[in-house]
């Protein structure tokens, strides 16, 4: 090509390839929607996964919403596990279930 047919040529912007892209996609990455959804990579303790927040948003309502992503339930034997918000979904459904009030309004869990 000359320079006058690259000054005449038209350079739209189009899709590359995904072969040829350097940086992985959002779902070649496993990402999700909330970054505190995602399960660390390392082991954490039951303290740390207790810290962390999956949503901290306001709704369409104005209302602030706030999700851990663990929740920590203490079973009756004392053991205590960190439930993830979305893996372990089940599983926190099925303590919420079990639990239970007394006559002062108190949950009690078993």
């Amino acid at each position: 090509m000359t320079n006058d047919d690259l000054d005449n040529q038209i350079n739209q912007p189009v899709s590359e390839d995904w072969h040829s892209r350097e940086e992985p996609t959002v779902k070649e990455r496993n990402l999700t929607a909330n970054p505190g959804d995602k399960i660390a990579d390392k082991p954490q303790s039951i303290e740390e996964k207790a810290q962390q927040v999956a949503v901290d948003v306001p709704d369409i309502t104005g209302d602030w919403i706030k999700v851990p992503t663990y929740f920590v339930v203490e079973y009756p034997d004392g053991k205590k596990k960190a439930l993830h918000h979305v893996k372990d979904a089940e599983e926190i459904s099925d303590v919420i279930r079990q639990a239970r009030m007394d006559e002062h309004g108190n949950r009690i869990w078993w």
